[in-house]
């Protein structure tokens, strides 16, 4: 078994995934949705939306899957993004690329495997779509239809999210400029003048005359402390 070769533009390739900044988040609706639906057209048991780094595959999105990532050398997909059309293999023990590989060795088992790229606007394959199955199989011509389909709506939510970033990028510039403060909207931290983020008492410590001392209202300690709560009535 060898390891797929690298893409002639490889560099450029990792650049553009860097830039969706989505490697290692948390499992999201929209994403396990295709994932859902790959693996009901197609009938597969897994589906995975897989992104190629420089060194693994990592799965933003997983059915039928219990690992996170694997390793780059013994990835399929690695081998998909090597070329802008599917790769669809429908008996990887008779695949002189794959048939040794532990992915079909051993668990999962993998015999189908049918992957379609994640093609960005700027013609940079950062992964997969793909679906996974443990018996030989071929897809038909409306099941890689419906698959090409939701791989290009991967890309969208991806892209989506990179002119989000880049929005919010820009509004955070303007806070010197208009006495503004930029938080995160879900960690509650502040954006620093160098574009660190600080927990919100360590930043207005630092920018005004404040200080802090931390207790707990009543609402958080019904919902995280009912016993003492419960017995202060």
């Amino acid at each position: 078994m060898g390891a797929a070769p690298k893409p002639i533009n490889e560099v450029e390739r990792l650049r553009a995934l860097s830039e969706y900044r989505i490697l290692g988040t948390k499992p999201e609706e929209s994403y396990d949705n295709i994932t859902s639906m790959a693996a009901m057209i197609c009938h597969a048991p897994i589906a995975l939306i897989s992104l190629v780094d420089q060194s693994r595959q990592w799965f933003k999105s997983r059915v039928g899957c219990d690992q996170q990532q694997t390793e780059r050398d013994i990835s399929f997909c690695a081998h998909t993004i090597l070329n802008p059309q599917p790769l669809i293999v429908e008996d990887a023990l008779f695949d002189q690329r794959f048939q040794d590989n532990p992915l079909v060795r051993e668990d999962p088992n993998i015999r189908l495997y049918a992957g379609f790229p994640l093609n960005t606007p700027n013609d940079q394959r950062i992964g997969t779509l793909c679906v996974i199955d443990r018996m030989p199989k071929s897809l038909t011509s409306v099941q890689i239809q419906v698959m090409q389909r939701l791989a290009d709506q991967v890309v969208t939510l991806l892209e989506l999210r990179r002119r989000s970033l880049d929005l919010l990028e820009e509004f955070c510039k303007l806070q010197d400029s208009k006495g503004l403060i930029c938080s995160c909207s879900y960690c509650r931290k502040i954006r620093d003048g160098s574009g660190g983020w600080q927990p919100f008492e360590d930043y207005m410590m630092r920018h005004s005359t404040l200080n802090f001392s931390h207790g707990i209202c009543q609402g958080c300690m019904s919902e995280h402390f009912p016993e003492v709560s419960r017995a202060g009535c």
